[in-house]
């Protein structure tokens, strides 16, 4: 009895992270488009680039904390971008994310050279802030 709850449970993560998937997908579909307001573009940046990203606030490999993070801050993130995204916007996206997860995975290096360079500024910005102070 409490191994097919585990299943049923394992079972549900693994569909809400696919469902997490496809919704950051289609936010960073709805990046493009000129009918999202700037403010809501550019949280829906940090939101994608935070949940494609490699680095996290707290590392996976901190016990419990390390995936407390992913499994809270993307998710409100997501939410709270969906509130400034038009609805028929977002309809629109999620289409065309599921399109394009269907005929393959979708592959952006222009995005992945993004977020690769993002957090190589922040982490010359951490080492000159780090620098300055002990100087």
């Amino acid at each position: 009895m409490a191994d097919e709850r585990s299943v049923g449970f394992a079972m549900r993560l693994k569909q809400r992270a696919r469902a997490m998937k496809s919704e950051t997908y289609a936010l960073y579909l709805a990046l493009q488009d000129p009918r999202v307001p700037l403010y809501a573009k550019i949280l829906a940046a940090v939101v994608v680039g935070y949940a494609f990203s490699p680095l996290d606030l707290i590392p996976d490999f901190v016990p419990v904390l390390g995936h407390l993070d992913d499994l809270i801050l993307v998710p409100a993130g997501i939410a709270l971008v969906l509130k400034m995204i038009p609805a028929e916007v977002m309809a629109e996206c999620r289409a065309r994310a599921a399109a394009q997860v269907r005929d393959g995975k979708p592959l952006s290096r222009a995005a992945g050279a993004i977020v690769v360079l993002s957090w190589l500024l922040l982490a010359a910005l951490s080492v000159a802030l780090i620098a300055r102070f002990f100087e």
